[in-house]
């Protein structure tokens, strides 16, 4: 099931060029084009601020978003590049591409965890570190998962949860091809202090 996908709202942009632009601008907005899909470049402005917003946020380039123009229907989108103003570092323009059902798109999925009452582990006192909260998967635009869900049953003190160890989606791949770690069960402080301290005196005798 796909997740809530935010919306990007912007405006026709009349006129094409520099001049029409640097108005825009004037009238704050960041100038754009949309692009893709087999079908004629549209230039749009967007909000200033609230676009602002969305790249302070991150991850804006691995977002999809569905992009709201008045009298057009809407349109799943990925930013593809933004420009910015190699002085104040703000943006100048962005480059926004239409996505067809079918097209495979590199995004961050949410990390679930479920069934901590059946992990031994847990029960011990042990705590469930979390190292990656969103993994990046490539995905069909029109099938993006609204997560992705790691089963806790069985897992013990010191396990460790890779990638490889995740049933995903059909259809998603994981961006990076190493075996990478998600999360594990660590032993309780009071737990580890205990070892910690064995461990000094057994180096002591």
């Amino acid at each position: 099931m796909a997740g809530e996908i935010p919306d990007l709202i912007a405006e026709v942009r009349t006129g094409t060029g520099k001049g029409a632009a640097r108005q825009a601008r004037r009238e704050g907005y960041v100038p754009g084009i949309v692009y893709g899909d087999g079908k004629e470049p549209q230039p749009i402005n967007i909000n200033y601020h609230a676009l602002l917003k969305r790249l302070k946020a991150g991850r804006f380039l691995s977002t999809l978003f569905n992009l709201k123009v008045e009298g057009q229907d809407d349109v799943r989108v990925i930013c593809r590049g933004v420009q910015r103003d190699v002085v104040k570092d703000l943006p100048t323009h962005i480059d926004l591409m239409r996505l067809h059902r079918a097209s495979r798109i590199n995004l961050f999925i949410h990390v679930t965890f479920e069934n901590h009452e059946k992990a031994p582990g847990l029960k011990k006192g042990g705590t469930l570190t979390i190292v990656r909260p969103e993994v990046e998967l490539e995905v069909t635009a029109g099938d993006i998962p609204d997560h992705i869900t790691v089963d806790l049953t069985g897992r013990d003190i010191g396990d460790v949860i890779h990638i490889n160890d995740v049933d995903l989606p059909k259809g998603a791949v994981p961006t990076i091809k190493r075996n990478f770690v998600i999360a594990n069960i660590a032993a309780p402080s009071g737990l580890r202090s205990a070892e910690e301290e064995g461990e000094g005196e057994g180096a002591g005798e």
